[in-house]
């Protein structure tokens, strides 16, 4: 959520913002509602003072009785009624403001590259050169049938498209995985939490998921709860409404959930076999810091996510988002996208991103500094790693002529030693 005061102050900088993301915001009518909310709020306080003032004049007319009391009963009643009815009418105005509030996406960061869309981001870093093979590479959807570690026949069974099973090997070495990121964490600071898979609209509104993106999540209806699309929605409400100590700052924090997700994508490569679903694993980072230190927390999270992929040989590049492809939460997103050797593309699996103050603001996450007074906090969160994009990349980057696949060896020893997949 924006700081209205901020709007308020400089309303030319948050139009350019807004403009600069292609979002239509009527900055002269949020800021009239504004104007409206704190009128009502003055004239409201005015008229209770005026009723307090009238019902203590009661007090010493009340022996004497007659006319006079009787008028200013009249009066007190008249006036709290009008109070009441003044009351519901901020009511309603701060409600209004308010919810169109928790429309309006994160201003950009002035560093953030202004464009369009996706093809206007920039490429920040690249690493490792293109694998090569001396045979032609398959994608996931051929050679990990073939090794019979992954079914997606029998994922569509259970639960419709966009689903996929892992069986044997293939459900060993997701599991590998996730156990390696989550121990590259813990050995960088981090704390590990195991969080709850649904959460309360409450929860998914502080994160900036609700209202503008209900169409996208599943709901359990008969007990008003979502499955979370990311762990970042529970970590980050760890502290909603409290104040931090702000000397233990930054918090680091890491969780491993699946992540639920209605819109998988139209047909086509791009969703083929399980590179884009409806459920899947991930482990999760999340921050919480000061603004002075947050830009620099956030190449350190990247950095994190970065070495990842390196331990596993995952040729990968690193895009800084455009102010049009920026989330809506974000202020600033670095996205890292590895290789496919199989299909010839790049694929997303991690987002690096600084929310500056817009989620601690929905959520109310404070800090006391040396000061004693309680300041809002910076919240970053990026994927480390999301799966199944990263099986994805080790089988095809790692699978050999025979049809089998190396182990990277940084997961052998969660896998008993196994140094390939064979059929």
């Amino acid at each position: 959520m924006i700081d209205l005061a901020a709007l308020r102050k400089d309303p030319a900088t948050f139009r350019k913002a807004w403009g600069d993301r292609g979002a239509s915001v009527d900055v002269d009518a949020l800021l009239a509602q504004d104007t409206q909310v704190r009128e009502l709020k003055t004239r409201t306080e005015s008229l209770k003072a005026e009723l307090n003032a009238a019902s203590k004049a009661i007090g010493p007319l009340a022996k004497a009785g007659g006319a006079a009391l009787d008028e200013a009963k009249a009066k007190a009643r008249a006036l709290g009624d009008q109070a009441k009815a003044l009351d519901a009418e901020r009511e309603a105005a701060e409600k209004a403001l308010s919810d169109a509030l928790l429309y309006l996406p994160n201003p950009c960061l002035a560093e953030v590259p202004v464009g369009k869309d996706a093809a206007d981001n920039r490429v920040a870093a690249v690493w490792g050169d293109e694998p090569q093979f001396a045979f032609k590479p398959k994608a996931h959807w051929d050679l990990a049938p073939a090794l019979g570690i992954m079914d997606f026949e029998r994922g569509a069974k259970l639960a419709g498209s966009g689903f996929v099973t892992l069986r044997g090997a293939g459900a060993r070495l997701s599991r590998a995985l996730v156990s390696w990121f989550l121990d590259c964490h813990l050995a960088n600071g981090y704390t590990e939490w195991a969080v709850p898979y649904l959460v309360t609209p409450q929860i998914m509104q502080g994160t900036g998921q609700l209202p503008k993106f209900g169409d996208q999540l599943y709901r359990c209806k008969d007990d008003d709860l979502l499955l979370v699309p990311t762990a970042e929605v529970p970590v980050t409400n760890l502290h909603a409404g409290e104040i931090l100590d702000g000397a233990t700052l930054p918090l680091k924090y890491c969780a491993h959930t699946p992540c639920f997700r209605r819109e998988a994508g139209a047909a086509g490569v791009g969703t083929r076999g399980m590179t884009r679903v409806h459920q899947f694993d991930k482990v999760e980072m999340v921050w919480f810091t000061t603004a002075e230190r947050s830009r620099a927390d956030l190449e350190t999270m990247r950095g994190h996510a970065e070495a990842l992929l390196k331990g596993l040989g995952l040729r990968h590049r690193v895009l800084q988002l455009c102010t049009g492809d920026t989330g809506f939460s974000s202020a600033c997103t670095f996205d890292l996208e590895v290789w496919s050797p199989g299909t010839g593309t790049w694929l997303e699996v991690s987002s690096c991103s600084s929310f500056t103050d817009f989620q601690s603001r929905r959520a109310a996450i404070r800090a006391r500094g040396a000061d004693g007074k309680p300041q809002l906090i910076h919240t970053l969160n990026g994927s480390g790693l999301a799966l199944p994009r990263c099986l994805i990349a080790v089988l095809e980057t790692w699978q050999q002529a025979d049809g089998s696949v190396i182990v990277p060896p940084v997961l052998r020893p969660y896998l008993g030693g196994m140094e390939r997949i064979c059929k």
